[in-house]
Protein backbone atom coordinates (compact mmCIF):
# COMPACT_ATOMS: atom_id res chain seq x y z
CA UNK A 1 0.00 0.00 0.00
CA UNK A 2 1.30 3.36 -1.37
CA UNK A 3 2.33 5.76 2.03
CA UNK A 4 -0.40 8.42 2.06
CA UNK A 5 0.24 12.36 1.05
CA UNK A 6 -0.46 15.44 3.56
CA UNK A 7 -2.42 18.10 3.46
CA UNK A 8 -1.84 21.21 6.19
CA UNK A 9 -4.97 22.57 6.25
CA UNK A 10 -5.83 26.61 7.26
CA UNK A 11 -7.20 25.00 10.99
CA UNK A 12 -3.30 23.97 11.57
CA UNK A 13 -4.64 20.28 10.80
CA UNK A 14 -2.21 17.85 9.15
CA UNK A 15 -4.89 15.29 6.87
CA UNK A 16 -3.81 11.97 5.14
CA UNK A 17 -4.78 11.26 1.54
CA UNK A 18 -4.57 9.44 -1.85
CA UNK A 19 -5.27 11.00 -5.27
CA UNK A 20 -5.43 9.29 -8.27
CA UNK A 21 -5.92 11.73 -11.29
CA UNK A 22 -8.49 11.55 -13.90
CA UNK A 23 -11.64 12.74 -15.77
CA UNK A 24 -13.92 15.43 -13.79
CA UNK A 25 -16.05 15.59 -12.13
CA UNK A 26 -13.88 13.84 -9.80
CA UNK A 27 -15.23 11.84 -6.89
CA UNK A 28 -14.27 11.97 -3.26
CA UNK A 29 -14.95 9.68 -0.82
CA UNK A 30 -16.39 10.66 2.78
CA UNK A 31 -15.68 7.99 5.39
CA UNK A 32 -17.91 7.32 8.58
CA UNK A 33 -17.41 8.26 12.29
CA UNK A 34 -14.22 6.51 13.47
CA UNK A 35 -13.88 5.06 10.20
CA UNK A 36 -10.74 5.42 7.68
CA UNK A 37 -9.82 5.86 3.82
CA UNK A 38 -8.54 2.13 3.97
CA UNK A 39 -12.09 0.74 4.42
CA UNK A 40 -13.65 -1.98 1.95
CA UNK A 41 -15.97 1.30 -0.10
CA UNK A 42 -12.81 3.47 -0.54
CA UNK A 43 -10.77 1.09 -2.21
CA UNK A 44 -13.72 -0.33 -4.28
CA UNK A 45 -14.38 2.77 -5.39
CA UNK A 46 -10.92 3.98 -6.43
CA UNK A 47 -10.38 0.77 -8.25
CA UNK A 48 -14.06 1.89 -9.91
CA UNK A 49 -12.59 5.31 -10.74
CA UNK A 50 -9.13 4.08 -11.65
CA UNK A 51 -11.06 1.80 -14.26
CA UNK A 52 -13.39 4.72 -15.49
CA UNK A 53 -10.16 7.21 -16.14
CA UNK A 54 -12.12 9.05 -13.82
CA UNK A 55 -10.19 11.58 -10.82
CA UNK A 56 -10.81 9.84 -7.28
CA UNK A 57 -9.90 11.45 -3.83
CA UNK A 58 -10.37 9.56 -0.36
CA UNK A 59 -8.77 11.05 3.15
CA UNK A 60 -8.68 11.07 6.66
CA UNK A 61 -10.25 13.39 8.97
CA UNK A 62 -8.59 14.61 11.45
CA UNK A 63 -8.18 12.11 14.48
CA UNK A 64 -9.14 9.21 12.29
CA UNK A 65 -6.50 6.82 10.27
CA UNK A 66 -3.68 8.55 9.07
CA UNK A 67 -4.22 12.24 9.78
CA UNK A 68 -3.15 14.63 13.05
CA UNK A 69 -4.56 14.96 16.62
CA UNK A 70 -6.70 12.78 18.47
CA UNK A 71 -9.90 12.01 18.16
CA UNK A 72 -12.11 12.57 21.26
CA UNK A 73 -10.21 16.19 20.54
CA UNK A 74 -12.23 16.78 17.80
CA UNK A 75 -16.21 16.54 16.52
CA UNK A 76 -18.25 17.49 13.42
CA UNK A 77 -17.55 20.75 12.48
CA UNK A 78 -13.79 19.94 12.48
CA UNK A 79 -14.73 16.69 10.04
CA UNK A 80 -16.75 19.34 7.97
CA UNK A 81 -13.76 22.02 8.06
CA UNK A 82 -11.44 19.01 6.68
CA UNK A 83 -13.76 18.08 3.93
CA UNK A 84 -13.61 21.52 2.94
CA UNK A 85 -10.27 21.87 3.08
CA UNK A 86 -9.61 18.40 0.89
CA UNK A 87 -11.76 19.91 -1.92
CA UNK A 88 -10.48 23.48 -1.99
CA UNK A 89 -6.80 22.11 -1.83
CA UNK A 90 -6.69 19.08 -3.37
CA UNK A 91 -9.86 18.36 -6.79
CA UNK A 92 -10.73 21.01 -9.60
CA UNK A 93 -14.53 21.93 -10.40
CA UNK A 94 -17.40 20.33 -9.12
CA UNK A 95 -17.03 16.84 -7.49
CA UNK A 96 -19.74 13.81 -6.97
CA UNK A 97 -19.18 13.25 -3.15
CA UNK A 98 -19.42 10.08 -1.76
CA UNK A 99 -20.77 10.20 1.79
CA UNK A 100 -20.82 6.76 3.94
CA UNK A 101 -22.48 6.92 7.78
CA UNK A 102 -21.34 9.89 9.02
CA UNK A 103 -19.87 10.85 5.78
CA UNK A 104 -23.40 11.02 3.98
CA UNK A 105 -23.43 14.19 7.02
CA UNK A 106 -20.56 15.97 6.32
CA UNK A 107 -21.26 15.56 2.49
CA UNK A 108 -24.97 17.17 3.11
CA UNK A 109 -23.22 20.46 5.15
CA UNK A 110 -20.44 20.26 2.45
CA UNK A 111 -23.21 20.64 0.09
CA UNK A 112 -25.07 23.39 1.95
CA UNK A 113 -21.67 25.51 2.33
CA UNK A 114 -20.56 25.27 -1.13
CA UNK A 115 -23.06 23.72 -4.21
CA UNK A 116 -20.93 24.88 -6.56
CA UNK A 117 -18.28 22.77 -6.08
CA UNK A 118 -20.93 19.95 -5.74
CA UNK A 119 -21.78 17.91 -9.26
CA UNK A 120 -23.61 15.01 -7.22
CA UNK A 121 -24.11 13.53 -4.56
CA UNK A 122 -24.61 9.66 -3.46
CA UNK A 123 -24.92 8.63 0.19
CA UNK A 124 -24.49 5.03 1.75
CA UNK A 125 -26.32 4.49 4.90
CA UNK A 126 -26.42 8.66 5.63
CA UNK A 127 -26.56 9.55 9.40
CA UNK A 128 -27.25 13.27 9.09
CA UNK A 129 -27.62 14.68 12.76
CA UNK A 130 -26.72 11.72 14.63
CA UNK A 131 -25.74 12.73 17.46
CA UNK A 132 -28.92 14.54 18.30
CA UNK A 133 -31.41 12.26 17.05
CA UNK A 134 -29.51 8.66 18.13
CA UNK A 135 -27.20 9.22 20.49
CA UNK A 136 -28.48 12.06 23.13
CA UNK A 137 -31.93 10.81 22.47
CA UNK A 138 -31.15 7.81 23.08
CA UNK A 139 -29.50 8.86 26.50
CA UNK A 140 -31.27 7.90 29.70
CA UNK A 141 -30.55 10.38 32.44
CA UNK A 142 -27.66 8.60 34.25
CA UNK A 143 -25.79 8.76 30.92
CA UNK A 144 -26.75 12.78 30.00
CA UNK A 145 -25.40 13.74 33.80
CA UNK A 146 -21.96 11.51 33.24
CA UNK A 147 -21.41 13.17 30.19
CA UNK A 148 -22.36 17.23 31.93
CA UNK A 149 -19.85 16.11 34.95
CA UNK A 150 -16.73 13.82 33.17
CA UNK A 151 -17.08 15.05 29.35
CA UNK A 152 -17.14 11.87 28.17
CA UNK A 153 -19.02 8.61 27.82
CA UNK A 154 -18.23 4.71 26.31
CA UNK A 155 -20.98 3.48 23.75
CA UNK A 156 -20.97 -0.22 22.93
CA UNK A 157 -20.14 -0.77 19.61
CA UNK A 158 -20.00 -3.62 16.88
CA UNK A 159 -16.98 -2.98 15.04
CA UNK A 160 -14.28 -2.87 18.28
CA UNK A 161 -13.47 -0.76 21.05
CA UNK A 162 -16.54 1.12 22.77
CA UNK A 163 -16.50 4.72 21.08
CA UNK A 164 -16.22 8.08 23.50
CA UNK A 165 -18.52 10.14 23.23
CA UNK A 166 -17.72 13.89 24.17
CA UNK A 167 -19.81 16.84 25.30
CA UNK A 168 -18.22 18.93 22.93
CA UNK A 169 -19.38 16.10 20.13
CA UNK A 170 -23.44 16.43 21.04
CA UNK A 171 -22.90 20.24 21.74
CA UNK A 172 -21.19 20.91 18.58
CA UNK A 173 -23.75 18.85 16.29
CA UNK A 174 -26.28 20.65 17.74
CA UNK A 175 -24.66 23.65 15.67
CA UNK A 176 -24.51 21.64 12.53
CA UNK A 177 -27.71 19.78 12.50
CA UNK A 178 -28.78 19.93 8.57
CA UNK A 179 -32.72 18.29 9.23
CA UNK A 180 -33.96 21.24 11.19
CA UNK A 181 -33.49 23.60 8.31
CA UNK A 182 -34.63 23.96 4.61
CA UNK A 183 -31.78 21.36 2.47
CA UNK A 184 -32.00 22.01 -1.11
CA UNK A 185 -29.82 19.79 -3.28
CA UNK A 186 -29.67 21.25 -6.74
CA UNK A 187 -27.56 18.47 -8.74
CA UNK A 188 -28.22 14.67 -8.77
CA UNK A 189 -28.98 12.27 -5.68
CA UNK A 190 -28.32 9.01 -4.85
CA UNK A 191 -29.39 7.75 -1.21
CA UNK A 192 -28.60 4.25 -0.63
CA UNK A 193 -29.42 2.33 2.42
CA UNK A 194 -30.01 -1.19 3.37
CA UNK A 195 -33.17 -2.69 5.37
CA UNK A 196 -31.02 -4.44 7.84
CA UNK A 197 -28.61 -1.31 8.70
CA UNK A 198 -28.86 -1.54 12.73
CA UNK A 199 -26.90 1.56 13.28
CA UNK A 200 -28.92 3.89 10.79
CA UNK A 201 -32.50 2.63 10.59
CA UNK A 202 -34.24 2.83 6.89
CA UNK A 203 -36.67 5.67 8.57
CA UNK A 204 -34.03 8.30 8.49
CA UNK A 205 -33.36 7.68 5.03
CA UNK A 206 -37.20 8.17 4.07
CA UNK A 207 -36.72 11.12 6.69
CA UNK A 208 -33.59 13.08 4.83
CA UNK A 209 -35.50 12.11 1.44
CA UNK A 210 -38.65 13.62 3.04
CA UNK A 211 -36.79 16.65 4.06
CA UNK A 212 -34.57 17.75 0.95
CA UNK A 213 -35.38 19.48 -1.74
CA UNK A 214 -33.91 18.70 -5.06
CA UNK A 215 -34.73 18.21 -8.73
CA UNK A 216 -33.37 14.77 -8.80
CA UNK A 217 -33.32 13.05 -5.70
CA UNK A 218 -33.81 8.83 -5.71
CA UNK A 219 -33.98 6.86 -2.91
CA UNK A 220 -32.91 2.62 -3.34
CA UNK A 221 -33.70 0.57 -0.77
CA UNK A 222 -31.62 -2.57 -0.71
CA UNK A 223 -33.23 -5.80 1.36
CA UNK A 224 -31.12 -7.40 3.68
CA UNK A 225 -27.77 -5.17 3.18
CA UNK A 226 -26.40 -4.37 6.72
CA UNK A 227 -24.87 -1.01 7.77
CA UNK A 228 -21.69 -2.16 6.17
CA UNK A 229 -22.97 -2.03 2.74
CA UNK A 230 -20.26 -3.80 0.92
CA UNK A 231 -21.02 -6.78 -0.30
CA UNK A 232 -20.34 -7.61 -4.03
CA UNK A 233 -23.85 -6.40 -4.66
CA UNK A 234 -24.09 -3.50 -3.12
CA UNK A 235 -20.65 -2.63 -4.06
CA UNK A 236 -21.57 -2.42 -7.40
CA UNK A 237 -24.71 -0.41 -6.60
CA UNK A 238 -22.29 2.31 -5.18
CA UNK A 239 -20.61 2.27 -8.32
CA UNK A 240 -23.69 2.24 -10.55
CA UNK A 241 -24.53 5.17 -8.58
CA UNK A 242 -21.88 7.44 -9.07
CA UNK A 243 -21.53 6.69 -12.52
CA UNK A 244 -25.36 7.96 -12.70
CA UNK A 245 -24.61 10.95 -10.76
CA UNK A 246 -22.19 11.48 -13.22
CA UNK A 247 -23.95 11.07 -16.20
CA UNK A 248 -26.76 13.71 -15.29
CA UNK A 249 -24.27 16.20 -14.03
CA UNK A 250 -22.36 15.88 -16.66
CA UNK A 251 -23.61 14.12 -19.87
CA UNK A 252 -20.32 12.71 -22.12
CA UNK A 253 -17.90 13.57 -19.42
Amino acid sequence: MPAPQYLDTPQGRRIAYHRTEGAGPGVVFLGGFRSDMEGTKALWLEDWARAQGRAFLRFDYSGHGQSSGAFTDHCIGDWAEDAAAVLDALTEGPQVLVGSSMGGWIALLTARAQPERVAGLVTVAAAPDFTEDSMWAGFDAERRAALETEGVVHLPSDYGEPYPITRRLIEDGRAHLVLRRPLHLPFPVRFLQGTEDRDVDRAVALRLLDHATGPDMRLTLVDGADHRFSDPDCLQLIGESVGAAIARAAPGA
